[in-house]
């Protein structure tokens, strides 16, 4: 896990790309004998390199390592060479001068160089490390919040069981059985009922039960019959990544293949497992489209191999997501499948705004309209939406906003009635416009996101302060 700093052409960009490096057999440099030496050997004595340290004075604990043959000392100044066939070089003296000429001799030399505490003269940082071996997890921030990466690591020890080493320990031996399975969605379902149940459970009644857990688990999954796979309808929230549900989040983690609509955020995006297939089924009102049965027709092909699909839908598939259709389909093909709900784009619009959908002795009920079917929308009862009070949250009412305006006057509302327009929902970029009925079409002028109407409805502040006028006169 990286936190990123800085920006390139408007995206977060990396100054540390992460990798790991092999250090198997080759040679490490720590220049400095003092206590940052000692504190960086520590982690590099987790490692199998051939470690040499070089300063003219070393700490009692480095010469203890040092009997013990687990480190090579020079007791010198670094000089020209000491770094040859170093693939990693440490600055440790906590002296500026010193450490600068280390920078010099060993990128002259040919090794990385870190200057330990210093991130600007530094050509790599090691990350804090969570050590679950062979299972590493590294964390690093660039410098930017090292108390940061410190709570992260802390958190993660206490998340991560300490059998996590084992399991893969032994996992590994018994990668070439697992060969009798099919690639791919077979495989990953093997493993991951190995990792997330058969193998913590076989732990807890010691370790020698691990392996016969596994026999018996590939067993389970040879002898099971080829079975279509399944598809998670998910609502991904209104763009906001924080409002996706846990559920979301881990049917996302889980996916074999991704169908996404255009307005899924491309944050939720990058949650899907890094193997998965991300297909962009995006739908656009009164524009280019992929169509409905088109999407149909990927989930089924896809659910027939035998894969994970995750339909990835913005906000919640019951709400104008043409979910039955989807059912459907996927009803006739064979395949199972379940509804993951997420928050809808109204009840996010409605919270930015300090408001409810529904209030005592204002409105009982609220209805959810949708400007793009246009023959249901016609047919509203629009006689009684524009009583007083009446509340209506309008999905992609944008083209329409003219029609319902005249529609709603003709049938009586005021028109001071308030409409709160709502330009790309809970997202970074959040638009909020203060309209009522009269001003309506005005207002969408230069709304270009997916904008959601709140008929009814005034931002708090601004409502309070209609309420103070009306009071004053």
């Amino acid at each position: 896990m990286f936190y990123i700093v800085g920006q390139k052409q408007g995206r977060f960009a990396m100054n540390h790309f992460p990798i790991f490096v092999a250090l198997e057999g080759r040679r490490v440099l720590v220049a400095g004998g003092g206590e940052a030496a000692v504190a960086k050997l520590r982690l590099l004595l987790k490692t199998t390199a051939h470690i040499t340290v070089v300063a003219p004075q070393i700490d009692p604990v480095i010469e203890g390592w040092a009997r013990e043959g687990r480190v090579t000392v020079i007791r010198r100044a670094q000089e020209p060479g000491d770094a040859l066939c170093c693939v990693l070089a440490y600055a440790a003296h906590e002296d500026e001068a010193l450490d600068a000429r280390t920078v010099r001799l060993s990128a002259a030399d040919g090794a990385l160089v870190n200057v330990v505490d210093n991130l600007l003269a530094s050509q790599f940082i090691t990350p804090a490390i969570v050590d679950r071996d062979p299972v590493t997890v590294a964390i690093g921030t660039e410098g930017a919040a090292p108390v940061l990466a410190r709570k992260i690591k802390a958190d993660l020890e206490a998340r991560l069981p300490a059998q996590l080493g084992l399991l893969a320990r032994i996992a590994k031996t018994f990668r070439r059985a697992a060969e009798a399975l099919p690639m791919g969605a077979a495989r990953r379902r093997f493993w991951a009922a190995y990792y997330e149940d058969a193998g913590p459970r076989a732990a807890e009644q010691g370790d020698e039960a691990i392996r016969p857990a596994l026999e018996d688990l590939l067993a389970d999954h040879l002898s099971a019959d080829a079975r279509p796979g399944h598809v998670d309808l998910v609502g991904a929230g209104p763009g906001d990544p924080e409002l996706l549900t846990l559920k979301a989040r881990k049917a996302l983690d889980a996916a074999d293949v991704v169908i996404h609509d255009r307005l899924v955020a491309p944050e939720i995006l990058e949650l899907a497992r890094r193997e998965a297939t991300i297909i962009d089924a995006g739908k656009e009102g009164f524009g280019p489209s992929t169509a409905q049965g088109d999407i149909n027709a990927l989930m089924v092909e896809h659910g027939l191999q035998g894969t994970h699909v995750v339909r990835l839908k913005a906000g919640d598939p019951t709400v104008f997501g043409r979910l039955d259709e989807e059912i459907e389909a996927l009803e006739a093909a064979g395949l199972a499948w379940s509804i993951v709900p997420g928050i809808t784009a109204a009840s996010a619009a409605v919270a930015s705004i300090g408001q409810s959908l529904t209030k005592r002795g204002r409105n009982g009920s609220v209805r959810f309209l949708t400007g793009h079917d246009m023959k249901g929308f016609a047919d509203q009862d629009w006689r009684a939406l524009a009583q007083p009070g009446e509340v209506a949250a309008i999905y992609m009412g944008k083209r329409a906003a003219r029609w319902m305006q005249g529609r709603l006057l003709m049938h009586g509302a005021a028109p001071a009635t308030p409409v709160t327009v709502v330009e790309n929902a809970s997202r970074a970029d959040q638009r909020t416009i203060d309209a009522t009925l009269a001003t309506l079409p005005e207002a969408l002028d230069g709304v270009s996101g997916p904008a959601l109407l709140l008929h009814g409805l005034a931002p708090r502040a601004a409502a309070a302060t209609l309420a103070q006028s009306e009071i004053a006169l």
